[in-house]
Formats: C-alpha cells, sequence, structure tokens
C-alpha cells in the first residue's frame, strides 16, 4: 500500500488537539446584491447603446461604408455602359415599349455604329505590338543617330572628342534617375494606391448619396426642398403603391425614364408631363396625391395633379418647397391709381396662378359662382372682381349683402342699390331685387333689334342665407327653397336663363355648400365658378361641376386658413392650359380700407349714384318723397329709371307701376314729367319745390 494511502487511514494521537476553528461563519454569496450589480451594468450597456450619439456614429460608420459600395456599384456601371451596347439598348427597349419605333430605330443604328467603332479600335489594338516595334526601331536608330550627331557638334565646337559620348551618356544618366525615382516611389505609392482608389469610390458614392435613406442625416434623410430630377420622379411613381406601374417601370430598359416629358420650370415650382405603361389608369394616380407628394419629398398641397390633352397622361406640378406659403404681391388695384376696367374686352387682375403669371378673369356676360367654407377669403375674392369692374363707369350695380358685417359699405354711393343685413327682411328685400332684375332683363328682351344695354351685375353675397329663407309671402310662395314657386331660385333661374343675352348677370357668393343651400340649377347656371377650400370632394363637385374635379380639380384638398384666397376656377374667361378643366389661383388680397379708396376712384368716374337702401316692408310711404329720394342728386333722371328704382325701393308698393301711375301721383304738384332730348324726365329741383309747397293736410297723399 502506498504511502498516500497509509497517511490517508492513518489517526491523529488522542492527545492531540483539533486544529483551531475560525469562530466567524464562512459568509455566502449575496446573490441579490450580485443580480442588481448585473442589471446596473445591462441597463448601462442598453442606455450606451441606444443613445442618440451611439445611433448617430453607427449611422455614420454604415453611411461612409456604403458610400464606398455604392461608389463602386456606380463605376463598374458607368464603365460597363462606356465600353459596351447596354445604354442603346435599355434605350431601344424603352422606346420600343412606348411604341416610338422611329426613336427605337435610330438608337438602334447607333448601337451598331458603336459596334463597328469598337471592332476597329480592336483590330488596330491587335497589330499594335507590332507597329510600335516597328516604331521603337526606327525610333531609337534615328534619335541615337541624332544624339551622336550633336555629339560629334559638341566635338568639333569644344575640339575634344569626348563630347561625341556626351548626349548619348545624358539620356543614359536621365533614364537612370526615372528608374531610380520609380524605383523609391513604387513601394510607398503600392501601399496608398488601394486607399486613394477607396477614397476616389467614397467620393462618387458620397456624391450620388448611395446609401439607405435610414443611414443618412436628418437633414438629407428629410428631402426637404430637394430638386426635382427625374430619377425621383420615377422613383415617386415606383413606390406609389400601383402594381401594374411598378412592373411596368422595371421592365422597362431604361428604368422608367422614358415615361417622362421634359421638366420645365413653371413658376415657383417644376411641371412634367408623365405618360402611363398600358395598365395604369389616370385616377389611380389622382387618388394617391397624397402618397405621391411624401415620395417627392412634398406636402400634399405643393403637389397639383391634372389630366393633359395626351391619352394616359397625367400632368404633375411640384411647388417649391415652402413655395406656396409666401405672400403674392399687390393688386395692380392698388398700385396703379390710372388703372381703367373694360367690361367687353377687358381681364380683372385677379391674383396669379401656380407659375407666377398673372391670371385675368374675363367677366363679359358670364354669370358668377364663389364659394368655399367660412372665414376662407370669398368675400375679398369676390370684392375685388366687383371693384375693378366698377372702375368702368357704364355698369351699374345692384349688391345685396346678407351677412351685413360691413364689407360692401364702400358701394354706398356706388351701386344703385345696397342692402346689408342678414334678416328674413333683408332676404325679402334682396329677393325683391333680383326679380327686378328679372324684370329689367325682361324689358330689354322686348326691346327692338340692335339696341344697345348696359351691364347690370345683381350681386347677392351670402346667398345661401336667401335659399334658406322660411318666409312666404301673402300669395304663399316661398322666398327661400328650390320648388317652382321658390320666389329667390325662380328669379336667380330666369336671370340665369337669358340674363347674359342682354348684360344682365347674377354674381353670387356662398358658403359651405350643399344641395338645400346651394340648388343644383343654380349652380349649374353659373358661367365661371370659383371655389376656395372645401371640406369634401362632394363640395367641390357641387361648387366646379363633375368635368372639372375629374379632371383634376381639387379644391377640397386646400388647406383651411392656410390657403385663404387661393381659388380653384372653372371658367372660359380664364387662360386655363391646353387639356386642364380647371386652374388654381392665388389671389390679391384687398383689405376693406383699400376697397373703400378704390371705390372712391369708381365713384370720381360717375356722375353721382344715388343707392337705395333696404326698407322695412309694410311701413307707411309716401309716393312724392320716395320718388325724390331714387331720383337722388342727379339733375334729371329719365321716368323708366324712376319706375325701376322706385321697384327696387318697395317692390310690393311700386312694383306694378306703369308711367301713368307716376304721373298720376305728379299732377298737381308742380314736378309732372317733362320732355328734355325728345325723352321724358323727372326735374329734381321741380321735385324739391312740390315737396316743400305741398300742403300739410297731404296734398301729396301718403299711402301704404
Amino acid at each position: 500500500m502506498s504511502d498516500n494511502v497509509v497517511r490517508l487511514f492513518k489517526q491523529p494521537p488522542a492527545d492531540t488537539a483539533p486544529p483551531a476553528v475560525d469562530p466567524k461563519p464562512i459568509q455566502a454569496v449575496d446573490r441579490p446584491r450580485v443580480t442588481q450589480r448585473w442589471v446596473r451594468t445591462g441597463h448601462a450597456v442598453k442606455t450606451a447603446a441606444t443613445h442618440e450619439r451611439t445611433k448617430t456614429v453607427a449611422r455614420a460608420v454604415i453611411r461612409h461604408g456604403m458610400y464606398v459600395l455604392g461608389g463602386t456599384r456606380i463605376v463598374v456601371r458607368r464603365t460597363w455602359d462606356s465600353r459596351t451596347t447596354a445604354r442603346y439598348e435599355r434605350l431601344l427597349r424603352a422606346a420600343e415599349a412606348a411604341g416610338n419605333y422611329e426613336v427605337a430605330a435610330e438608337w438602334e443604328e447607333r448601337g451598331q455604329r458603336f459596334r463597328e467603332a469598337r471592332h476597329r479600335r480592336r483590330m488596330d489594338l491587335l497589330r499594335s505590338p507590332v507597329v510600335a516595334a516597328k516604331g521603337v526601331l526606327v525610333g531609337t536608330g534615328v534619335g541615337i543617330g541624332g544624339l551622336i550627331a550633336l555629339g560629334i557638334v559638341m566635338a568639333i565646337a569644344t575640339k575634344d572628342v569626348t563630347e561625341v559620348v556626351t548626349p548619348v551618356m545624358a539620356v543614359v544618366n536621365f533614364i537612370q534617375l526615372m528608374i531610380t525615382i520609380v524605383t523609391v516611389v513604387w513601394g510607398p505609392l503600392v501601399h496608398i494606391g488601394p486607399f486613394l482608389l477607396l477614397l476616389a469610390l467614397w467620393a462618387v458614392g458620397s456624391k450620388q448619396q448611395a446609401a439607405p435613406q435610414w443611414v443618412m442625416p436628418a437633414n438629407v434623410r428629410s428631402g426637404e426642398g430637394e430638386p426635382i430630377t427625374p430619377s425621383i420622379v420615377v422613383k415617386a411613381l415606383r413606390d406609389l403603391g400601383v402594381p401594374a406601374l411598378r412592373g411596368a417601370i422595371k421592365e422597362m430598359g431604361d428604368a422608367g425614364a422614358s415615361m417622362l416629358g421634359p421638366i420645365r420650370i413653371a413658376g415657383c415650382g417644376v411641371e412634367v408631363d408623365v405618360t402611363l405603361p398600358s395598365g395604369v389608369s389616370t385616377i389611380e394616380v389622382q387618388n394617391r396625391r397624397r402618397k405621391l407628394a411624401e415620395n417627392l419629398s412634398r406636402h400634399e398641397h405643393e403637389v397639383f395633379i391634372t389630366i393633359p390633352t395626351a391619352a394616359r397622361t397625367v400632368r404633375l406640378w411640384v411647388a417649391d418647397s415652402g413655395a406656396l406659403d409666401e405672400p403674392i404681391g399687390p393688386s395692380p388695384l392698388t398700385t396703379d391709381e390710372t388703372l381703367r376696367a373694360d367690361y367687353a374686352k377687358g381681364r380683372a387682375p385677379w391674383g396669379q396662378d401656380l407659375r407666377g403669371d398673372a391670371a385675368g378673369l374675363s367677366l363679359y356676360q358670364r354669370h358668377l359662382l364663389i364659394t368655399g367654407l367660412s372665414n376662407q377669403g370669398k368675400t375679398a375674392a369676390l370684392r375685388a372682381l366687383a371693384l375693378w369692374l366698377a372702375l368702368d363707369k357704364s355698369v351699374e350695380f345692384r349688391v345685396a349683402d346678407l351677412k351685413g358685417a360691413g364689407d360692401w359699405a364702400m358701394f354706398d354711393g356706388l351701386a344703385t342699390v345696397l342692402i346689408q343685413g342678414p334678416t328674413d327682411d333683408h332676404v325679402i328685400q334682396a329677393t325683391e331685387m333680383v326679380e327686378s332684375g328679372v324684370t329689367e332683363m325682361e324689358r330689354r328682351l322686348t326691346a327692338p333689334p340692335g339696341s344697345v344695354f348696359p351691364p347690370l351685375i345683381v350681386l347677392v353675397d351670402e346667398a345661401q342665407v336667401a335659399f334658406m329663407c322660411p318666409v312666404v309671402d301673402e300669395d304663399k310662395r316661398p322666398y327661400g327653397g328650390s320648388k317652382a314657386t321658390s320666389r329667390y331660385f325662380m328669379a336667380a333661374r330666369k336671370i340665369h336663363n337669358q340674363g347674359r343675352a342682354v348684360n344682365v348677370l347674377l354674381w353670387q357668393g356662398t358658403q359651405d355648400p350643399t344641395d338645400q343651400n346651394l340648388p343644383k340649377l343654380v349652380r349649374e347656371g353659373a358661367h365661371t365658378r370659383a371655389s376656395l377650400a372645401l371640406g369634401t370632394e362632394s363640395q367641390a363637385r357641387m361648387a366646379l361641376g363633375d368635368k372639372a374635379v375629374d379632371g383634376g380639380a381639387a379644391p377640397n384638398l386646400l388647406r383651411p386658413g392656410l390657403d385663404k384666397g387661393t381659388v380653384v376656377v372653372a371658367s372660359d374667361g380664364i387662360a386655363i392650359p391646353a387639356g386642364q378643366a380647371s386652374l388654381t389661383v392665388r389671389t390679391h388680397y384687398i383689405d376693406t380700407d383699400t376697397a373703400a379708396e378704390i371705390a372712391d376712384r369708381a365713384k370720381a368716374l360717375r356722375d353721382g349714384v344715388t343707392t337705395l337702401r333696404v326698407i322695412e316692408t309694410g311701413e307707411d310711404h309716401d309716393p312724392l318723397a320716395d320718388i325724390a329720394a331714387v331720383v337722388g342728386d342727379a339733375s334729371r333722371v329719365l321716368t323708366q329709371d324712376v319706375l325701376k328704382r322706385l321697384a327696387t325701393l318697395n317692390a310690393s308698393a311700386y312694383g306694378g307701376w306703369s308711367f301713368i301711375d307716376l304721373k298720376r301721383v305728379l299732377d298737381g304738384t308742380g314736378a309732372e314729367p317733362y320732355k328734355s332730348d325728345g325723352r321724358m324726365v323727372i326735374g329734381r329741383d321741380r321735385l324739391a319745390r312740390a315737396l316743400a309747397n305741398r300742403d300739410t293736410d297731404g296734398s301729396a297723399s301718403t299711402g301704404k
């Protein structure tokens, strides 16, 4: 048995004391504390790994690495395209896919010429060693001979025979120096060369931003203000979510470039026509306007999609980032005090289109309807047109403002009728004003052929108040509504039907259109239809019509509050690009004080206009005093005009009056009608004397 085993089983002596034991107990491992330490360490590692600075560094490392890979891919592709016919074949397939066979034949011919030139270069390369060897032999012989000849000349000049080989030795020494320089430089160049190559590839990739978007810096990743290029447009269309479009772009040899027309600068943005491949409808692109805008790094309101005349084509207008939030310049009405209007041939300077060009609207024989949500600039846009037209002194205005906030107060003394207020009584007066326009229209229609009539603008702002009025007259005919018995509705329809032929026009401004407050027959009777921001596409169709909306008009996509004064116009009175059904116009804003100044200039062009204001229906009236009121400051007024003004002033009292009724009231007062220049008139001074001299007991009786 070994010694180890003996020692193992050997017992200590009995008198031997046991080994001393430490009285302190052995401490157990504090596992909870260790666990907490590991948890804290894990949290610290996680915090460091997810810190924004760590992410930024990681993205930077990946980005610059991807620049090198992307640059390599770009250089290889460029080299391949330059050495092969790949570029010509791509363009050839794209032209064939687009059905442009003439261009396809041209690219095929260019590719053939490239092959022939490449073949000649290769054959020259095969013959080049022999040619080079001959050239070297001949050149060497000529060179050595020349050097020896030079040495002989030097030897004769210096009378030293050793100078004969001096030129040859100089060349040998130079070659030896070049070998020495190359030997010294070659080593470092071999080591530095790869780094220079990587730097060149990185520069190419960095310039082309050949890295995923998620590793790009925040300012680049957002794409804010990024210029619109063909590749960006194609990529935006490819990622639009239309499978047929995406597949067609992948199959195109030029990666979709053949779909695009030239990108043209158009005002504060660019414009490009996109020919869609077969199987892709224009409506599929229109319905994805927001996604297209985001793919182009723009907001939705900065991209407009319209349908031009070419089949299967959409026209994209993309604004410069933030350009539509910049204000446009002041109206020419405020900057040019000599400006005059021409109803028949002129165009109202209404604002600017998206290209930045002046947008002029012709008002000649065109009924007008402008609508939009509340507080979007409807009244200001409508008033700007009226102020311009007021600078033509031949135009007569009859204005009803059913809001009554003073927006049209400057037309006092300019309009022959001015009604301001939102009550039912004001609606009644506005209705009678429109009906007086119908009476004037019918009078003109029955005039002798060849008669020329001055323009009469019957303007109703907040017309929805009239359509929604619940009041009925004594014959149980409602003033509001859209029935055949509705007075306002029928008067508007009559003017729409025949008014333009005799220059009697109806202008209406409404808000938040519905079928109830803007009946279909009335809105479709307007020749010029304009809309500010609206809430839904159905409202846009009410405002502008189906054709305009189907053609790309989208006032429902304007931003309420931010796009104040921006209108979408459907009219033949404004220059609309061929193929489009509407035009977006940013109108000039004219504030109330400036509008009053322009109105004063318009008043100065006229001899003086007496404005009739609304009166309460049913109160006592004095015919002689009313006649004096409608004559106003004019020295004399035609009896026909007096009758029209009386009917407008109080249709219930004077609407059925004729010349006989007028003559009956004036007979015996000293203010009887008389002839002036062959026409019957009523004189202001005679009326004033009649009022002053009449009996206090009512010889010019008061009636109801």
